[in-house]
């Protein structure tokens, strides 16, 4: 029977060396009330915490794979931002075909797809070009007669093509990092045991003497340092509307 690994940490995998980044900065800054407390607290012991964080981090986040999944999100964007002008384009068709006394936007999935992109919602994207190319192709003899080329018509397949596509790589990459980890959490668990030990004893060091530093030993504290530094700065993208 195989055996079954469990995580000892309470926060994602990929937060865990972050977290023991500001460990590490905190540890390498009070080195010397550290070595006082305790002989086990040395340069070579720091060093060795440093080293296991970067392995945990390549072992989370392997660099190439992170490139790979940024370009994955630039296309992804991009092929968004190429939808735009379409939209508004076989919006005028089916205007001009008078298509909305027989089907809405919403329903033609105009609307859905617009709030799509908005939110950069790739599965909420693929279900509505699913619905859009569906009822292109229903009422094509009607949206051609009123000048829709073939090449808008493409535009809409391929993007249904190139997102599905991308969508089905990103998952792909993401299962095979949660494989990785899987058979590696016993390293990880690891870290997260010397983390702990410094921790403790940054908190006994710190929690008369020095209560707001103390607090630099928490794990929830330096978790929120993580999730604050890793917050995206608010972006509001317009999609311009005929």
């Amino acid at each position: 029977m195989d055996k079954i690994h469990l995580r000892d940490y309470n926060c994602k995998d990929e937060e865990l060396a972050p977290i023991c980044n500001y460990a590490a900065n905190g540890l390498n800054r009070d080195l010397a009330d550290f070595s006082t407390f305790s002989p086990n607290f040395t340069n070579d012991y720091l060093t060795g915490f440093k080293t296991r964080i970067l392995n945990a981090s390549d072992l989370v986040e392997p660099q190439s794979e992170t490139q790979e999944l940024k370009i994955i999100t630039q296309r992804f964007h991009s092929t968004l931002d190429g939808l735009i002008d379409p939209l508004n384009r076989l919006t005028g068709y089916i205007n001009l075909a008078q298509l909305e006394q027989t089907i809405s936007l919403a329903d033609f999935g105009i609307k859905y797809l617009r709030k799509s992109i908005v939110s950069g919602d790739a599965e909420g994207v693929m279900q509505a070009l699913h619905t859009i190319n569906g009822n292109i192709s229903k009422y094509k003899d009607l949206l051609k007669a009123q000048g829709m080329p073939d090449d808008l018509v493409a535009r809409f397949a391929n993007a249904a093509t190139a997102v599905a596509e991308d969508k089905q790589k990103q998952f792909a990459i993401i299962s095979n990092r949660k494989h990785i980890v899987q058979g590696n959490l016993d390293s990880l668990n690891e870290l997260y045991g010397q983390l702990n030990e410094i921790l403790k004893v940054g908190k006994i060091l710190y929690k008369t003497a020095d209560p707001l530093k103390s607090k630099e030993y928490t794990f929830a504290e330096l978790k929120k340092q993580v999730h604050r530094a890793a917050k995206p700065a608010p972006a509001v993208q317009k999609v311009p509307v005929n």
